[in-house]
C-alpha cells in the first residue's frame, strides 16, 4: 500500500516537482532553525542592521514553503517555487559580499560564492531542465509467439 502511494506521489510530482519539494522542505527546515537556536550573525551586519536573525529566518520559511508547494503544480506553472527558492541564497549572498567589501567579515566572498554556486547556481539549472528530457527506460521484450 505504501509503495502504490508513494509511486503515484512520484509520478503527481515528477523530476521538477520532486526537485522543489525537497528544496522547500530544506529552506523551511533551514529557516526554522535559526528560530530555535539562532547562530552567531557574524558577516550578516548587512541583514541584522535592518532587523534581527529571527525575523530573517522567516524569509527562509515562507520563502521554502512557496518553493514546496509549487512542486505540486505543473510544469510551466511551478516558476513561481523557483524563483522563491532563489530570494534566501540570493540575500545571504548579497549580505556577505557586503560584509567583504565593508572590512568586516573577510571569509565573507567565499561563503557568498559558495551560496551562488550551491544554490543559486543549482536552482536555476533545475529551472531549465525540462520534465521529460530523459527517454524512459527500455521495456523488456515480452514473451510471445515468435513469427
Amino acid at each position: 500500500m505504501r509503495c502504490r502511494a508513494v509511486r503515484r506521489l512520484r509520478k503527481t510530482l515528477g523530476r521538477r516537482g520532486i526537485f522543489l519539494l525537497i528544496l522547500g522542505v530544506g529552506k523551511t527546515c533551514w529557516g526554522v532553525s535559526f528560530l530555535v537556536n539562532p547562530p552567531g550573525t557574524q558577516g550578516l551586519e548587512l541583514l541584522t542592521s535592518v532587523c534581527s536573525i529571527r525575523h530573517w529566518a522567516w524569509l527562509w520559511i515562507v520563502c521554502g514553503v512557496i518553493t514546496a508547494t509549487s512542486a505540486f503544480l505543473r510544469v510551466g506553472r511551478d516558476w513561481f517555487g523557483y524563483a522563491a527558492a532563489l530570494v534566501p541564497p540570493t540575500v545571504w549572498a548579497i549580505a556577505y559580499m557586503a560584509a567583504v567589501i565593508v572590512g568586516n567579515y573577510s571569509r565573507g566572498g567565499f561563503v557568498a560564492v559558495w551560496y551562488l554556486t550551491s544554490h543559486v547556481g543549482v536552482i536555476m539549472w533545475a529551472a531549465t531542465v525540462p520534465e521529460y528530457s530523459v527517454p524512459p527506460a527500455p521495456r523488456p521484450a515480452r514473451r510471445g509467439k515468435a513469427a
